[in-house]
């Protein structure tokens, strides 16, 4: 089924954020006092810059959504237990794609950027010295915005490298199916698998054409259409949709250091997956009876959390 596209269509969206992201480095400065004006002169100045901006803006949602679908599926169909190299290198992706989205949502420098950057990098005050290292000093400057600039033009290009990683290991060591087995006895990869690619690609171009003309930022919170100001505090740190699981493990646990170990943990867990079959849907479908339909409500809650 379509499931076993959606992996096609998030390289899709990835290369087109290394892409756009390129061009938008050549005009971006990573200046406190000019980044958030010379993204606005990017918008209003430079010929199509604003369709640059916008694809990266609201590219990096269509990637958390096909990532988070990727990651359903193969938790679905225990993907993980037959090949774990896969899964393994999957979960390196995941955790650099949070990682470069974060620093991107910084840049720009708006209202919620400089906050919400703020709160995070004091997560780090467990460890001596770790946001004075980070951040170049005790508070977001332009050191900061400089070294996650850096970081957030190379880490695409590491990324590239668990993404080649990912890919090999998948044809060498092929999938699963919806009928959770692994088998020689596959389709031809052309013509039949392409084009279903193929279909989704152009579903892909629809609705990137369908946000950026007609939605905008809508994806992201209004104040952040706002210059920052360190002497003016936004009512909520709101982050964007993708993170908001994570941010709520933290305003959950009213101790930090607490909060921090179980954002953390909450990701590593993927890891175990790997030598775990009776996460997968499959299973639990497999084996369930009247006793344990409990097991299955709970499986469901945990997906849609």
């Amino acid at each position: 089924n379509y499931f076993w596209n959606i992996g096609f269509l998030l390289g899709i969206t990835i290369l087109l954020q290394i892409i756009t992201g390129i061009f938008l480095g050549l005009h971006y400065t990573s200046d406190i006092n000019s980044a958030y004006y010379s993204l606005f002169f990017l918008i209003r100045e430079i010929y199509y810059g604003w369709c640059l901006r916008y694809l990266h803006s609201n590219g990096v949602s269509f990637v958390f959504l096909f990532i988070f679908l990727h990651l359903g599926r193969a938790i679905s169909y225990a993907s993980y237990f037959y090949n774990p190299n896969t899964w393994f290198s999957g979960i390196i992706i995941y955790f650099f794609l949070m990682g470069i989205a974060f620093m991107g949502y910084v840049l720009p420098l708006g209202q919620m950027s400089l906050w919400g950057v703020t709160v995070i990098t004091n997560l780090l005050s467990s460890f001596p010295s770790l946001i004075e290292w980070l951040c170049g000093g005790h508070y977001i400057y332009n050191p900061t915005l400089k070294r996650f600039f850096v970081f957030h033009f190379l880490f695409p290009f590491l990324l590239c490298a668990f993404l080649l990683f990912h890919i090999f290991n998948l044809h060498f060591l092929s999938s699963n199916n919806p009928l959770r087995n692994s088998t020689n006895n596959k389709i031809a990869f052309f013509p039949f698998i392409i084009s279903k690619d193929f279909y989704g690609k152009i579903l892909i171009l629809y609705l990137y054409l369908l946000q950026i003309h007609f939605g905008f930022s809508s994806f992201s919170h209004p104040d952040n259409a706002l210059e920052a100001c360190g002497l003016l505090t936004p009512l909520h740190i709101v982050p964007e949709w993708y993170f908001l699981c994570q941010y709520a493990m933290l305003k959950a646990v009213p101790n930090k250091n607490a909060g921090f170990i179980i954002l953390f943990t909450s990701i590593f867990i993927l890891f175990y997956f790997m030598r775990s079959l009776s996460m997968s849907f499959y299973f639990i479908i497999k084996t369930s009876s009247r006793f344990n339909g409990f097991y299955l409500c709970f499986w469901f809650l945990s997906l849609f959390s």
